[in-house]
């Protein structure tokens, strides 16, 4: 994956993304369904960033079931209910402990939604990764 912050354009990476990723034409894409911050029992935490947390460690999970990594994540679309500067500052928070302070960061639109498809449901990840093929 390519990724690409153009001149001219302000610097996204404090808030935790990439302005452009380009993908290889070889390879498989993966796209992973919207994770939202439920645990195992199907339990959702009333804190934002406990939900957050366990939602990009789901989309960790069923990345990995695919064979793919969140250094695969070409994009990813973030649905947050009653969106707010806090909860941006806890979403740059949370990429950066999955994909570090120096590693490139997916493409990623958050978009503010009233409700999403559960009661106490406050966040939902949707990631497309792009695994590259193999060298011979």
């Amino acid at each position: 994956l390519a990724h690409i912050n153009p001149a001219g354009v302000y610097d996204p990476a404090p808030n935790g993304y990439t302005h452009v990723v380009v993908a290889p034409l070889s390879g498989r894409t993966v796209y992973a369904s919207g994770q939202g911050g439920e645990n195992l029992a199907g339990e959702l935490s009333p804190d934002f960033a406990t939900q957050l947390a366990q939602a990009l460690d789901n989309m960790r999970r069923v990345l990995e079931a695919a064979g793919a990594t969140v250094h695969d994540v070409a994009r990813l679309t973030l649905l947050v209910v009653d969106h707010s500067e806090a909860r941006l500052a806890l979403w740059t928070e949370a990429a950066r402990r999955v994909w570090g302070n120096d590693a490139p960061t997916p493409a990623c639109t958050l978009i503010p939604v009233p409700r999403l498809a559960l009661d106490g449901m406050l966040v939902e990840v949707e990631a497309t990764a792009v695994v590259t093929a193999a060298q011979p």
